[in-house]
């Protein structure tokens, strides 16, 4: 009896032992989400639903792209949402660089300190400074020539994006200032044509059907554009200011690393594909994947680049 006793018991050790890897589910196990802070149709929100659609075929839940524009609720609310959503995998964040980087400076309280930690980064968005071709000046240097004696007036999507302030610190560092600048929702073949500004910061995509018709100063890429491979990058023309506004994957830095790496298989397959590789062509995108510890380190030296270019434009 003792012997059936304690066979009995073994069993049942072995059994409740064995209970924690049955109940515990393998992730995902629910639909996940992925948060793009802007409105759809731009390059990031396009690339993320490509990674939404791969990581449903990868893993058989449903997967959805949902765009949380900020306008009257406030810089970032998608950025926001995600650091309050449950730190399980299931909420992620398709960010630009100002999120992770701007955003805890900015006085949000879910965002101070940045909750955040990188996936990986998957795009560099193609912004160039433009201007038209009749312009008299066709190069940075010329174009600083020509404002210290002449008003020049520049079009930007918003002063707290990264492409916004790296040209106005170039202007600085170039020894000349723009005589006003604004922000536009559209920076467009027609915003030029129409004389609302003479030099843009906007991305290349958006000026395609009128490329020929313009010249493009420089880029705030970190590598050249494809398309415009005369155009030099503003790290060329100064090195201190090095940034460009890229897009990664994050979640919040209490996330499992199994969701993590999950996250990021569908990402890379994704971005590898030739469906990916033919959308950058088509738009000039820069598209490439940057695993997390190389985004974490990129995160590091663009914060200490956008201090001191936050420090130049307060000089």
């Amino acid at each position: 009896m003792r012997l059936i006793a304690k066979a009995i018991l073994a069993a049942l050790v072995c059994s409740a032992a064995g209970l924690p890897a049955v109940a515990q589910a393998e992730y995902p196990e629910r639909p996940v989400e992925f948060v793009v802070p802007w409105p759809p149709g731009d390059l990031e929100d396009v690339l993320t639903r490509m990674i939404a659609e791969t990581f449903q075929s990868e893993y058989g839940q449903p997967t959805a792209v949902v765009n949380k524009p900020g306008g009257g609720g406030g810089p970032f609310p998608g950025a926001a949402e995600v650091a309050q959503a449950p730190a399980d995998g299931h909420t992620v964040g398709s960010f630009v660089i100002s999120v992770p980087i701007v955003g805890p400076q900015l006085g949000i309280p879910a965002l101070n300190p940045n909750p955040f930690e990188p996936i990986g980064i998957f795009l560099t968005y193609p912004f160039v400074i433009v201007t038209s071709n009749d312009a008299p000046y066709g190069s940075m240097q010329e174009l600083a020539d020509y404002a210290k004696n002449n008003d020049v007036t520049l079009g930007h999507f918003g002063s707290v994006l990264v492409p916004t302030k790296a040209t106005l610190a170039l202007a600085k560092k170039m020894d000349f200032s723009f005589a006003s600048d604004a922000a536009f929702d559209a920076l467009d073949c027609n915003t030029l044509a129409s004389g609302d500004v003479d030099v843009m910061n906007t991305t290349i995509q958006l000026i395609m059907p009128c490329l020929d018709d313009l010249k493009v100063l420089a880029t705030v890429t970190e590598e050249r554009i494809p398309l415009v491979p005369d155009a030099p990058t503003i790290a060329e023309l100064d090195p201190e200011l090095s940034v460009a506004l890229w897009n990664g994957l994050f979640v919040h830095k209490d996330t499992p690393a199994e969701a993590r790496e999950k996250i990021a298989a569908a990402a890379r397959k994704t971005i590898e594909s030739e469906k990916a590789k033919k959308f950058a062509t088509e738009t000039g995108a820069q598209i490439y994947w940057k695993d997390a510890a190389a985004a974490q380190e990129q995160v590091v030296r663009d914060t200490e680049t956008i201090q001191k270019i936050n420090q130049l434009a307060e000089q």
